[in-house]
């Protein structure tokens, strides 16, 4: 039973399909609910960080329903992206209703398509890491998954890091740095991964050439039975996603950086490299993502059984609410700039 809590994301499909079957201010409802409800409903509930025992621990990672409910996302995602494509054909939409459509479709791609695609493409079985690779594919963003597992939790917390934003960057260029940085550190990996291996970098194995044909498939298949309108429907909508996601990282790991010691090296990453949310709805409703720093320290653990601990750096509040808040450079950079002197005092 513990498990159905994480039924709670279906909200967002229902809020979505509002949307998608309405006109007027009902097609923003997913952006209301997601950055207007949930973030007010989450200062009305204090954290949770209460954890398994070793023994409940032990026992919810072998339950095969977290995993199913994960699964359940799949098919979800790929009906709202079919449907999407329909629902923007309709005749005299306002600009405005396809706007709302779009965002709703582009809150899919964030929480669904790349968080789910995220979390699957941890696990250490080639199944769940495909299925990964459809749900980012779906966002145009399967380029994450070399770069995020090579490279970010290799690098997080340092200069090296596309993913970790410095203390003053403003979220806006940040977008932008992180996105298009990660994009080529992904072929990087990929380069260096079959190096070791003795194989050229142009390979079948390099995942980067493959993504990137399936990546342009998927793009002309779109325009070539759909029209260019489809297209640039679905790449506003990936976009949306894609900054949806920028946003989170930029949140998690800003101004955080690792020690180096006397040889140079950085410090092992511990829970201190990562800003952490134990508030409650968040946490349902993004599959834990919000405890990011016991996901840094292990990143192979599975979702429903990260750690709440003491010593990691703690949000203010959760997720939704510090992504609005970091739209907002100064009030941004004075929260954050207090929390991060009192961590290092």
């Amino acid at each position: 039973m513990k498990s159905f809590k994480y039924l709670s994301i279906l909200i967002l499909p229902i809020t979505v399909y509002i949307s998608f079957t309405s006109t007027g201010l009902l097609t923003f409802l997913p952006l209301i609910i997601f950055f207007g409800f949930v973030p007010s409903l989450e200062l009305l509930f204090k954290p949770t960080k209460e954890n398994f025992t070793k023994e409940e621990e032990k026992k919810e990672k072998e339950n095969k329903l977290y995993t199913g409910i994960l699964y359940l996302m799949i098919p979800i995602q790929f009906a709202f992206l079919a449907y999407f494509f329909v629902i923007m054909q309709e005749a005299n939409l306002a600009t405005s209703d396809m706007i709302g459509r779009l965002t709703a479709m582009g809150l899919m791609c964030g929480v669904i398509g790349i968080n789910v695609g995220h979390e699957l493409g941890h696990r250490n079985n080639r199944i769940d890491e495909f299925f990964g690779e459809l749900l980012l594919l779906t966002c145009l963003n399967t380029h994450f998954l070399p770069y995020h597992n090579a490279g970010h939790h290799l690098n997080v917390a340092t200069p090296k890091d596309a993913a970790t934003a410095r203390k003053n960057e403003l979220l806006y260029l940040f977008w932008i740095r992180s996105h298009f940085t990660s994009y080529v550190q992904a072929w990087q990996c990929e380069y260096n991964r079959l190096t070791t291996s003795n194989r050229s970098w142009f390979h079948p194995q390099n995942r980067m050439i493959i993504y990137s044909i399936c990546n342009l498939m998927l793009l002309g298949s779109i325009y070539y039975f759909l029209g260019t309108i489809s297209l640039f429907y679905f790449l506003g909508a990936a976009v949306f996603g894609i900054i949806l996601l920028e946003t989170v990282n930029y949140i998690e790991h800003y101004g955080l950086l690792r020690n180096k010691n006397e040889h140079g090296r950085y410090e092992k990453v511990k829970r201190t490299h990562s800003w952490n949310s134990d508030h409650v709805i968040g946490k349902m409703m993004l599959f834990n993502l919000s405890r990011h720093s016991d996901h840094h320290y292990n990143g192979s653990k599975h979702y429903q059984i990260l750690k709440s601990l003491p010593e990691s750096p703690q949000m203010p509040t959760g997720y939704p609410g510090m992504m609005l808040l970091s739209l907002f450079p100064p009030l941004w950079f004075g929260l954050m700039h207090k929390k991060i002197q009192k961590l290092n005092s």
